[in-house]
């Protein structure tokens, strides 16, 4: 697909087979990822000729930040249902981690990020619709959480934004740095477990408030 882009963003407006598209391209890009996704295969999937698929999206970069942008949105809807705002800290924690860490190390998360970086220079606002689509609102969640449990008395919080930003940090020791430097592609659900529950705990550690950690190994 080369011809000129129309927008950073995407296709002009929305048509009656926008939906049939995207999803089309969900399928193709999950399974062969973005290099080996074709515009053929993808119009294919779709059940659209290439001259409906252009008229949508100027280049095979656009329509992948915009499956991008809608899959981060549903995976981050889809955790956004799962925390209980009432429920302990530790929880919802382990909770919001493994939804976290589930996506930044799928290959998926891996490649919108590779694309993002790549793309930052020339089209910045890709990085932040991305942003904004998923991780901005799961932080705004926790956030919110983290008020929550505050005013119940099981943390104690200053600054509930830096706060939940060292937790999303937390949540990635090590396991963050490897994969973008290309060291491991995959880790055990052991170690992604470790790194986890050292998360919580250390986050507990400075903003809990006295209570006990709860026998909650991971199997």
């Amino acid at each position: 697909m080369n011809a000129p882009a129309r927008t950073a963003r995407g296709p002009a407006q929305k048509g009656r087979k926008y939906d049939q598209v995207l999803e089309g391209a969900r399928r193709v890009f999950m399974a062969d990822g973005y290099e080996g996704a074709s515009v053929d295969a993808i119009a294919r999937e779709a059940g659209v000729s290439k001259a409906t698929l252009y008229s949508y999206f100027a280049d095979k970069r656009l329509l992948f930040m915009e499956v991008a942008r809608t899959e981060c949105a549903r995976q981050a809807e889809e955790s956004l249902q799962l925390i209980d705002l009432s429920a302990p800290p530790r929880t919802v924690l382990r909770l919001a981690a493994q939804r976290m860490l589930d996506f930044i190390l799928s290959d998926f998360g891996q490649r919108v990020f590779r694309i993002c970086v790549a793309e930052a220079d020339r089209f910045p606002e890709l990085g932040r619709e991305f942003y904004q689509s998923g991780p901005a609102l799961v932080r705004e969640r926790m956030t919110e959480y983290l008020r929550g449990a505050a005013a119940r008395g099981e943390l104690a919080i200053e600054d509930y934004d830096l706060a939940a930003d060292q937790f999303a940090e937390l949540c990635k020791a090590d396991l963050w740095p490897r994969l973008v430097f290309g060291i491991d592609r995959r880790f055990p659900e052991a170690e992604v477990a470790r790194v986890i529950e050292g998360a919580v705990e250390t986050f507990m550690a400075r903003y809990g408030r006295g209570d006990r950690p709860e026998d909650s190994s991971y199997e």
